[in-house]
């Protein structure tokens, strides 16, 4: 779900200077709460359970706080393997905290965020059958960016361009929906970075960065389910910053793929 909407401008600017640069030849080569979940994984490490009414680490000229842990310094969240891919989606994580956020972190980075075709499938492999209209909502964001990006409303990209995103960080809350039990609802936020090579691997110069987006997952017929039955019990964290300790007591931690 959309963090924000410069999300979207940003986005934009990153494809079409991508697209731009390509098609000029100028790519040269080459208790199951939030705050306990990630407090068991990270081997005691505290994390901050409310919610922040702001999307920005506080700021001023207080005392400094260059001694307070940070993300940077905290023990990182080593995501669960998926046992397989199917429809272009990991799956097969397990029904714990970590498995909930590992779903979350795996589809993000693999989602074809501007290719509509390809999100059907991946969508409708990961959305729950108690959000019907969960795909064709998701799938007309991606056909009205495509639009203002003066491409055709459905398809792809130019083979020429890939689009690689890496989550950063995530923060993980349980959502307390009724009539489930506590642990089975989560939402997750993930920090993320996204940059584009170009024909014979030219670099993009200017990479989107430290973008954030949320989704909830419940755990539903024996796997996680991406769901917008209960937005309205999302919360919004601080914004992740490596070195903020406004940003680890929130509850971000960095994560890393197992080897």
């Amino acid at each position: 779900m959309e963090s924000q909407n410069g999300l979207k401008a940003r986005k934009a600017r990153l494809v079409l200077a991508a697209i731009a640069v390509a098609v000029a030849g100028l790519l040269v080569a080459g208790g199951f709460a939030g705050a306990t979940l990630m407090q068991d994984h990270t081997q005691g490490a505290p994390a901050g359970a409310g919610p922040s009414g702001s999307a920005a680490a506080p700021t001023g000229t207080g005392p400094s706080t260059s001694g307070l842990m940070t993300p940077a310094k905290g023990k990182k969240w080593t995501l669960d393997k998926p046992t397989s891919h199917k429809d272009g989606v990991a799956v097969g994580f397990p029904t714990s905290p970590g498995g909930g956020i590992s779903a979350v972190v795996y589809f993000w980075e693999e989602y074809a965020w501007l290719d509509d075709e390809k999100a059907i499938q991946q969508l409708t492999a990961v959305a729950s059958k108690d959000s019907p209209g969960y795909v064709d909502k998701r799938v007309s964001e991606i056909r009205k960016l495509r639009e203002e990006l003066g491409l055709p409303p459905s398809g792809g990209i130019s083979a020429d361009i890939n689009f690689t995103t890496t989550v950063n960080a995530a923060r993980a809350t349980t959502v307390n929906a009724p009539g489930l039990p506590v642990g089975h609802v989560m939402q997750v936020w993930v920090s993320y970075d996204r940059y584009a090579t170009g024909p014979k691997g030219g670099r993009d110069e200017d990479p989107l960065r430290g973008d954030m987006v949320d989704f909830v997952v419940k755990w539903q017929d024996g796997a996680w389910k991406f769901t917008d039955e209960f937005d309205s019990l999302r919360t919004f964290p601080v914004a992740y910053e490596p070195d903020s300790p406004f940003a680890w007591k929130d509850g971000w931690v960095q994560v890393r793929h197992a080897s």
